[in-house]
């Protein structure tokens, strides 16, 4: 932000769908006076969920203190489900990894163009495959390798990890563990993972083989939150290309991974925009 130019904000909220809650919502930011410069609702006519996104310009001396209290009586009338994020503060992430770097690749291209808004703190592997790529960029590489017999302990180092580094955002980039219900349900909302296949279809394990043998003729990838199911969490983005009988399984392997290091950038970039709100088992996505 340049020196003079006002703090920018972006407030998120939901709550039962009902009339008046745009109104009040403008009319309380500019009561404040602060300037919206973009805006978007959704109101679900399945689940009667109310959604809504604003990015505005703050009033002179507005903090986010400031601005809770002034929102407070909205909140409370329409028993807003709610947060402020200053732009100013780029959330905290870290990657976790294992040996397949094209999705890390692209992440660490984008977060030193900075087209992400994110503090990348640190990538986590456990392996040391990708350590000279990561140390490349001048930042921390942690190896946590696991076990059937470490799992336990190799996850509260994780968890332990996180917490100390106040991570906002936990990308898993090709990161071939499974995490435990606990650290999944612990990290609900701020974890996502790219799984190499356009689910719901071909869950689990080596997904392409799968597509392979069953001669589809699209093939792509998912990024979603991370939920204690397996696969199964609230679908963020998602890609495909086409694919035909005289590929090889390699060859869709190839075009795979070129779709899950752009889903999952662009699923990033969604999050870290403060643009998605889950919806149940879905996501409300405000582009």
């Amino acid at each position: 932000m340049a020196i003079g130019e006002p703090a920018r904000f972006v407030l998120t909220l939901s709550c039962e769908d009902r009339r008046g809650i745009v109104a009040a919502v403008a009319n309380s930011i500019a009561s404040q006076d602060g300037n919206i410069v973009e805006s978007g609702q959704y109101g679900d006519p399945e689940t009667r969920r109310f959604f809504m996104r604003v990015a505005f310009a703050a009033g002179e001396g507005m903090t986010e203190a400031t601005f809770a209290r002034g929102f407070r009586p909205v909140a409370l009338a329409f028993d807003l489900d709610w947060k402020l994020h200053d732009l100013e503060r780029k959330p905290r992430v870290l990657i976790l990894v294992s040996d397949f770097g094209h999705c890390l690749n692209d992440l660490l291209y984008r977060n030193f163009i900075g087209q992400l808004p994110m503090e990348l703190v640190a990538v986590v592997s456990n392996h040391e495959t990708l350590r000279r790529r990561v140390e490349a960029d001048e930042l921390p590489y942690r190896h946590m390798p696991v076990s059937n017999a470490t799992r336990e302990a190799q996850e509260a180092e994780l968890a332990a990890l996180a917490e100390a580094e106040r991570i906002d955002l936990v990308i898993l980039a090709r990161y071939m563990q499974i995490l435990s219900p606990g650290l999944s349900e612990k990290w609900s909302g701020r974890a996502i993972n790219i799984h190499h296949s356009f689910l719901p279809s071909f869950k689990g394990a080596r997904p392409y083989h799968k597509a392979h043998e069953r001669g589809v003729k699209l093939i792509g990838a998912t990024a979603h939150y991370v939920t204690p199911e397996l696969d199964d969490g609230p679908i963020i983005e998602q890609d495909v290309a086409r694919v035909d009988h005289a590929m090889s399984v390699e060859e869709f392997i190839a075009i795979g991974r070129e779709i899950e290091a752009r889903v999952l950038a662009r699923a990033v970039r969604l999050h870290l925009q403060h643009r998605i709100l889950v919806n149940g088992a879905r996501t409300v996505i405000f582009q």
